[in-house]
């Protein structure tokens, strides 16, 4: 059933330590799976997508975020008849790396780690499923196949891509990642865009009236009140939020289908070898996507209480650096609290990189006790995050 370029188990390039075939799942499922019941996946219930986990239980976090993600994933793969399985695996891992308080706290924590080697939540997925991960006696991490490693990891500089061998060939390369890698990266950008917005009228940061100016949303906006005027306001939100999400789904998989019977690839290496994506919207939905993006930019994430949020959950991460930079002995021994600061590994701290590790496997809540815990109770600092008087 599956297309000739799709990711076929038989075609795989393996895992990185030589396992007995599953039983009854293929090496995709078992991936998913594995994923799934990771202790990384279940904590991203307790980290940021826009709003702090403690501002309401009915914003989006990091895991219903990505199973939002992999439902687009599965049904764009479905459609252009690619391996669902491992798109479904990319998707529900793609974001195991991720810092508590969301973007503010990679970009505080990458500037905190500028000297040791930065810190990039892309890189430390993979970090997570290949080394930090700990379940199985023959192995360090999970063990996924090459295939699903490939399509977690979307961004990456030169230098990284470097020390990854064969997974870092396609950066210094130009190449291409294969086609379920393709899906689940448009399908990341398609659930947050949409979501945001969701999460974004619900807490009344942004208004129906402001995202009119956005011509994906106004189209939609027309075509539900047309056939259900006064409609009650939640019920509007809801049947706008799923036409846009279907209106993109559907134009990905069409003008997908256009782009890659045009290329003609025969097999998965002939996608990687395409010199650009296959898997792409026309050009007036890219358009309308990256119109709503930057409006979600401009009137939510910089609106000016999510920018105080941004502040207090960039002190809490920089404080705590700070704290086990100063005092070693603070981080658990799982850790590495008893490493030396000497220690090299690529030329990396390995010290600074196991606080990165632990502050970026903190959910919200953690890490807001954690400072609390280091600032001391008698520390005003210690119950920002109690000042909630502006509440949504």
């Amino acid at each position: 059933m599956l297309a000739s370029y799709a990711a076929r188990e038989r075609n795989s390039r393996g895992r990185l330590f030589p396992e007995e075939a599953p039983f009854l799942r293929s090496e995709f499922q078992r991936d998913r799976d594995r994923v799934i019941h990771s202790s990384a996946f279940r904590r991203l219930e307790y980290k940021t997508q826009v709003f702090v986990n403690h501002e309401g239980d009915m914003f989006r976090t990091r895991l219903t975020h990505s199973i939002e993600v992999s439902q687009i994933g599965r049904t764009v793969a479905r459609a252009l008849d690619l391996n669902e399985d491992l798109t479904e695996a990319i998707c529900l891992a793609h974001d195991l790396g991720h810092t508590p308080f969301g973007h503010a706290g990679q970009e505080v924590l990458n500037d905190c780690m500028r000297q040791h080697g930065g810190f990039e939540h892309n890189l430390q997925s993979l970090r997570v499923v290949d080394l930090l991960e700990e379940k199985y006696a023959a192995f360090p991490g999970l063990n996924l196949c090459f295939e699903t490693r490939e399509g977690i990891l979307k961004h990456c500089s030169r230098v990284n891509a470097a020390l990854l061998g064969e997974l870092g060939n396609r950066f210094l390369n130009g190449t291409q990642p294969g086609l379920e890698a393709q899906v689940a990266n448009i399908a990341d950008e398609i659930a947050y865009n949409n979501h945001d917005v969701d999460d974004g009228l619900r807490s009344g940061l942004i208004t129906m009236d402001q995202l009119m100016q956005c011509r994906l949303f106004h189209k939609h906006y027309s075509g539900v009140i047309q056939h259900w005027p006064g409609l009650e306001r939640r019920r509007l939100t809801h049947e706008l939020i799923r036409r846009m999400i279907n209106s993109l789904a559907v134009d990905l998989i069409n003008t997908s289908r256009g782009k890659i019977a045009s290329y003609g690839p025969g097999t998965a290496d002939d996608v990687r070898n395409a010199g650009e994506g296959l898997v792409i919207l026309s050009q007036e939905m890219a358009e309308m996507q990256q119109e709503l993006k930057l409006f979600l930019r401009a009137n939510l994430y910089m609106h000016e209480y999510v920018k105080n949020m941004t502040r207090k959950a960039s002190e809490v991460i920089r404080t705590l650096f700070s704290v086990y930079s100063s005092q070693p002995d603070s981080l658990p021994e799982s850790m590495g609290g008893n490493i030396s600061a000497e220690g090299q590994v690529t030329g990396q701290s390995v010290f600074y990189r196991r606080i990165a590790d632990y502050i970026a496997g903190m959910t919200d809540r953690f890490a807001i006790a954690e400072y609390e815990k280091h600032c001391g109770m008698h520390d005003e600092r210690s119950r920002f995050f109690d000042n909630r008087t502006s509440r949504l």
